[in-house]
């Protein structure tokens, strides 16, 4: 599985299989030069003590602080069993929290998992943690349609594009977080610059990277992209929370959970090119929101000269 590099102002965190198969390394500000990406790792959180949504739950996440909440909500007849998950920077459950849905106590249900049982079809749900208040609006109608298939096309949707951009905003907690600039051209090709950090180019077996005090290009090999993928592994728990008009689009918002990396998403699918117009992950001590655009217009990518 490929690994990805995430450097936040002097904090590293490599995970593998982060984003999919997607980019294969990123690099931020006060990183070594990315071509560390190559080295293996084990995936991050993906074990015992992950606090894995509940199946068949419509789910939720968000950051916070350096940790993530999450809820899966699952339907059920004639009441919901909801969970929040909480996450650790160090890919483990968080435990011993005092937990309320609506108002009810969550009783534990593993690490960092915490459990209630609400009456009837809820119109949305309130998670207290400590003096987080989370307030989650549940669609309508409900239950929720299944999405699957729609990201099912949207996977192939990514394959195939010949290239693409995207803007990124990428944080480990509320103090270290990047902002960078992305080019993907079909096979193989990534040219990415961080706002006040480094850069790289890849075409094929070949890499180069620039510092960020740097003007020189330094070159080095490169295992092969495969672009463009779509930003995740594998697909459960897909459901459409929505509609909305982005960028003058009609698109679908739908949220899943990635087992792959593990993460959790929601994502904006146009509704007629099946193209991913924006996506949120929240993965551990890792906070990504990605707007796409300039689909099959991205200039070439090329060597540096």
């Amino acid at each position: 599985m490929p690994v990805k590099l995430v450097a936040v102002a002097g904090s590293v965190v490599v995970a593998a299989g982060l984003v999919g198969a997607s980019f294969a390394f990123r690099s931020g500000p006060s990183s070594a030069p990315p071509a560390a990406a190559q080295t293996a790792a084990t995936p991050v959180g993906n074990g015992p003590g992950f606090p894995r949504p509940p199946s068949g739950a419509v789910v939720y996440a968000r950051q916070w602080g350096g940790d993530a909440i999450a809820l899966g909500v699952v339907p059920q007849k004639g009441h919901v069993l909801a969970q929040a998950s909480v996450l650790g920077p160090q890919g483990l459950g968080v435990s011993g929290l005092q937990v309320s849905l609506n108002g009810h106590a969550a009783t534990a249900c593993g690490t960092g998992c915490y459990r209630t049982t609400l009456r009837g079809a809820p119109e949305s749900i309130d998670v207290r943690v400590r003096s987080t208040r989370w307030h989650v609006a549940l669609p309508a109608p409900w239950p929720p349609r299944d999405a699957s298939a729609l990201l099912e096309r949207a996977a192939r949707a990514w394959r195939s594009l010949h290239s693409l951009s995207f803007h990124e905003h990428l944080a480990s907690d509320p103090v270290h977080s990047t902002a960078s600039a992305w080019r993907i051209e079909a096979p193989d090709r990534v040219a990415y610059q961080v706002k006040g950090g480094w850069a790289g180019i890849v075409v094929g077996a070949r890499r180069w990277d620039r510092s960020p005090a740097g003007k020189r290009w330094v070159p080095s090999a490169q295992s092969r992209l495969t672009q463009p993928v779509p930003a995740w592994v594998r697909v459960t728990d897909a459901h459409v929370l929505g509609t909305a008009i982005v960028a003058g689009r009609p698109a679908w918002r739908i949220s899943f959970f990635d087992p792959g990396t593990p993460a959790w998403f929601t994502v904006v699918i146009d509704r007629q090119t099946f193209y991913t117009l924006d996506s949120r992950m929240t993965a551990t001590a890792h906070f990504m929101h990605d707007v796409y655009g300039s689909f099959d217009r991205t200039p070439a990518i090329q060597p540096p000269r």
